[in-house]
């Protein structure tokens, strides 16, 4: 199957846009407790005795050690990295053609990590078993326990390696998936009390509380959020994403595409011909951040129908962290972008 267009992008199979997870098999190692807690810990370093945790899907995964060896999808492996847990290898996007860490590596060096598959449907099982991984984790974009980027095809094989994790980030609002990963983090031996994590957590809470005022303030300002193709031009809707239905339920105007004409991709987005991209009045477009999308800097150049668009002359185009990181370090400045712009944004029709 082709790599979904999570709402908007690429999410499971039609799953249009969406997020997974990137956690790597990690060795266990010490490190020094600080403060700020920027010590990094591999697998389940420092704890002891048996470990389980309770998944998204209601399965207990349990082990007799807290696990070392991780495998993860690679924004999940990000999450954990920004809680001190280094995992030991990824599959999904991760790096880049030209060798630079993808949007989804976050702040992990990757030249640490054995890739297992970088791109859709990529999954190099004999690299996984190599691993000796104690656990998988990765998201979840379907109600049917579909793990991200782990091949349909060989899905059989993989799992029967090592006990598989599930995030949920499905019909739900973002905090779900942050207190989630959280919970994982801190059963891993991550240390959830440190100033770092602490202060990370409240300015998210703080970013929601302005989204909130500032969606208030200025509630004719209409959002749409889009991802493109070479062939077409995707407009998601807020229903199923865990990012726009937390940002619709503070208040954010979205244009909202109509259910019948999000049918087709099982209700996470609308399609459009590059023709008649201008269906939508919007004061502020968010575009798809991932390098499955083109970008606008690109669209500029190769589609005169983008280059009309109102919010595209205005200068009121901004990035959409289409699979978000979940954790509140990484979280926290999405809230605070998407504040900006609309606070800043002049109202276009």
């Amino acid at each position: 199957m082709s790599q979904p267009r999570l709402p908007l992008p690429s999410r499971r199979g039609i799953l249009a846009a969406g997020g997974a997870l990137g956690l790597t098999a990690v060795l266990a190692a010490c490190g020094d407790d600080k403060k700020d807690g920027s010590s990094k810990t591999e697998g389940g370093a420092g704890k002891s005795g048996p470990w389980s945790f309770k998944d998204d899907r209601g399965e207990t995964v349990k082990k007799d050690a807290t696990p070392k060896n991780i495998v993860a999808f690679t924004g999940v492996a990000a999450a954990l990295f920004d809680y001190g847990i280094q995992v030991k290898g990824v599959f999904g996007p991760t790096e880049t053609k030209d060798g630079k860490p993808d949007v989804q590596a976050g702040d992990m060096d990757i030249s640490k990590l054995t890739i297992i598959g970088n791109e859709w449907g990529q999954f190099k099982i004999e690299k996984y078993a190599s691993l000796a991984p104690d656990v998988l984790i990765s998201t979840m974009f379907d109600g049917q326990g579909t793990l991200w980027y782990v091949p349909e095809e060989s899905k059989d094989k993989i799992l029967k390696l090592a006990p598989s994790v599930g995030i949920s980030v499905y019909d739900r609002q973002l905090p779900h998936p942050l207190q989630r990963i959280q919970a994982l983090a801190e059963s891993l031996g991550a240390d959830v009390k440190a100033d770092k994590v602490v202060k990370a957590k409240k300015r998210f809470e703080d970013a929601s509380e302005r989204l909130r005022k500032v969606a208030k303030a200025n509630k004719d300002i209409k959002v749409l959020v889009g991802s493109a193709s070479q062939e077409l031009f995707y407009v998601s809707g807020t229903n199923l994403s865990v990012d726009l239905e937390y940002f619709k339920a503070l208040g954010v105007n979205f244009i909202e595409p109509p259910e019948k004409a999000k049918k087709e991709s099982g209700g996470w987005f609308e399609n459009l011909s590059w023709e008649n991209v201008d269906k939508y009045d919007a004061d502020i477009i968010m575009m798809d951040n991932r390098t499955s999308a083109i970008q606008p800097a690109d669209l500029d150049k190769s589609k005169p129908t983008w280059k009309k668009l109102p919010a595209v002359k205005a200068g009121q185009v901004i990035s959409r962290v289409t699979e978000p990181i979940f954790s509140y370090d990484k979280c926290a400045p999405i809230l605070e972008d998407l504040a900006d712009a609309i606070e800043k944004a002049k109202k276009l029709k």
